[in-house]
């Protein structure tokens, strides 16, 4: 079985990665075992933690990670490609790569974009931070 952890956060970049892994899953030898990962930014300040209980800002990072994941669920659920999803809270590449080892993956699959540095106009903040971070192969899908 081949575990591929799957990115998405929400951007066009994430419907062309779910357009890919539908694609190309049916091509491996041997099974695939997909992660879908979304990660949501944390909410910080001190405002929030006086506005809001735990609970509440739990079911905020929920519900917004399962809005987000409901069309690539969808395309998986339609291409009969069994998955399971996940949502973290925190900086997105630490915790793609803490996913990916807490799973077992072996391969990253992403998107990728343009950002305004020289060192991330081609591959984006968040994919050159995991290519760092991670020892397993990054796909990024543009």
């Amino acid at each position: 079985m081949l575990r591929l952890l799957v990115a998405i956060d929400g951007s066009d970049n994430a419907k062309r990665v779910i357009r890919h892994v539908v694609k190309q899953a049916p091509r491996y030898k041997v099974p695939v075992e997909v992660h879908l990962l979304n990660v949501q930014p944390p909410l910080v300040g001190v405002n929030v933690k006086l506005l809001i209980t735990s609970q509440e800002l739990k079911a905020y990072y929920r519900d917004e990670g399962e809005r987000i994941l409901r069309g690539p669920r969808r395309k998986l659920d339609s291409a009969g490609i069994k998955y399971m999803f996940h949502i973290g809270v925190g900086d997105p590449a630490e915790v793609i790569a803490q996913y990916a080892a807490d799973k077992h993956c072996e391969q990253i699959i992403m998107g990728s974009r343009g950002m305004g540095s020289v060192a991330n106009l081609v591959l984006g903040s968040v994919a050159t931070k995991v290519i760092h971070l991670v020892k397993l192969p990054v796909l990024l899908v543009k």
